[in-house]
């Protein structure tokens, strides 16, 4: 059965095929299944907020799970039994988490399985937007993602597990909403400083060493070879032999800015090159070359060459 009380989604199963109809509603359609056909004790606790929501799940049997990309961040924290052979689509190998771990079950777009046993887990799962407002992407027209779903230290691991109790309970009190409106953000930001990902953030010491000029080197050659093609953040540290964010942290060390900063300012020093090598006559345009140069807004394009030129890209290329 279920039941909303005090603003919390309650359910309770000992049969398998509501437990089945139930994830399958509130997560997304999956395909579980389990070996025996004894009673199958299931309770989940859901509380829901802000982007974000936090399931508290116990169940007395082992079940396979076989889900759909969810379009979400999807967090587990496992304090009894085992989720075995874990395997995100496309990874090389199946994984197997216990308890005291924290992982992310697999990016947004990804579909995912493995076999759950006999667990008392939590699921928190919250829009990926959400990671933008709290971080600036590398790459403004890119969303902000998780790189790797294993957090960065142990000690990172704890503290979003306390976070996330703490916006657990924060969803729990339907007397607070503005607080409850910021749960979700409050979130981001813990996540964000727990697995590596596209946003700037803090370096392992690892990342720090690797933040050395050569670093810096490799990548702006790599990225004045050729500007003008689509690249990631992610490609350009792979160039450098490093991760992703230790190459932005040595463009922040020695270069005072991000590596997409410094891409889009060699863009743009291309596009005014092109716009005052350019004739109106010939049909150029300010659009046309903008997009060139991988500037897909022209709104955007003509303030950020207002603001490195001291006037509009029209008359650059009127003048």
């Amino acid at each position: 059965m279920s039941a909303h009380l005090r603003g919390e989604l309650v359910f309770e199963s000992d049969q398998l095929g509501p437990t089945e109809e139930f994830l399958s509603t509130h997560y997304a359609p999956m395909r579980i299944g389990s070996g025996s056909r004894d009673r199958s004790p299931a309770r989940i606790l859901r509380t829901a907020g802000g982007g974000v929501s936090v399931d508290r799940l116990e169940l007395g049997f082992t079940m396979s799970y076989d889900v759909e990309p969810l379009g979400t961040i999807c967090l587990c924290d496992i304090s009894t039994g085992t989720v075995d052979d874990h395997q995100v689509d496309g990874a090389q190998a199946a994984e197997t988490y216990g308890p005291g771990q924290v992982f992310s079950f697999a990016p947004p777009d990804r579909p995912y399985r493995g076999r759950i046993n006999h667990a008392r887990y939590s699921i928190t799962m919250l829009d990926p937007a959400l990671l933008g407002q709290v971080a600036a992407p590398a790459d403004d027209r890119l969303p902000v993602r998780l790189l790797d779903h294993h957090p960065v230290t142990a000690a990172a691991s704890a503290r979003l597990r306390r976070v996330i109790d703490h916006v657990d309970a924060v969803l729990r009190d339907p007397g607070a909403p503005l607080v409850t409106a910021t749960a979700g953000q409050h979130l981001a930001a813990a996540v964000l400083h727990t697995f590596p990902n596209t946003a700037l953030s803090e370096p392992t010491p690892t990342d720090r060493h690797d933040a050395h000029p050569d670093t810096v080197r490799r990548a702006v050659a790599f990225i004045e070879a050729d500007p003008a093609r689509e690249m990631t953040l992610a490609e350009i540290a792979a160039a450098a032999h490093v991760t992703p964010r230790a190459l932005q942290y040595a463009f922040v060390r020695h270069l005072q800015t991000t590596p997409m900063a410094y891409l889009r300012r060699v863009r743009l020093d291309a596009a005014h090159r092109d716009l005052q090598a350019a004739d109106p006559r010939d049909g150029d345009t300010v659009t046309t070359i903008a997009a060139r140069w991988g500037f897909a807004h022209p709104g955007r394009f003509a303030t950020a060459y207002r603001d490195a030129y001291g006037r509009a890209p029209s008359r650059t290329l009127h003048g």
